[in-house]
């Protein structure tokens, strides 16, 4: 297979509150949110979730606009994943599974599930131990 020059730039999520949104995916994600439009962008470095929601027109390209509880994304930990359920912890979000051994793009990890405002499904991958 060929080496393209291909790499992830962003992906989309649903928002149906702005504000409940930045508060999550600033605090308990760590994203730098970034006012767009209606509402906001969320990058994490180079990487970033575009929004579907309020205000936000996704025609002509996209031909069903993302649903709340419609996305499951994942984030590389970098530490323990004990200190990610911390971390959930002391933001009031809820450990749906986990830890629990999981196969990433850095090969295995472990992994913690949880979920956003809207009900799409986020995971925490630790390849640390």
């Amino acid at each position: 297979m060929a080496d393209l020059p291909v790499s992830l730039d962003h992906c989309v999520i649903h928002v149906s509150d702005w504000d409940r949104a930045k508060a999550f995916y600033t605090r308990v994600i760590g994203a730098e949110a970034i006012a767009r439009g209606a509402g906001y962008v969320f990058r994490l470095g180079d990487r970033q979730l575009n929004c579907h929601g309020k205000g936000v027109h996704a025609e002509p390209v996209a031909r069903l606009p993302v649903q709340p509880g419609n996305s499951d994304l994942c984030f590389c930990w970098d530490g323990p994943i004990e200190d990610a359920m911390a971390h959930l912890a002391a933001h009031g979000v809820a450990v749906e599974l986990g830890p629990v051994p999981r196969f990433g793009g850095q090969g295995n990890g472990t992994s913690v599930y949880f979920r956003d405002p809207d009900g799409s499904l986020m995971e925490f991958i630790s390849y640390h131990g």
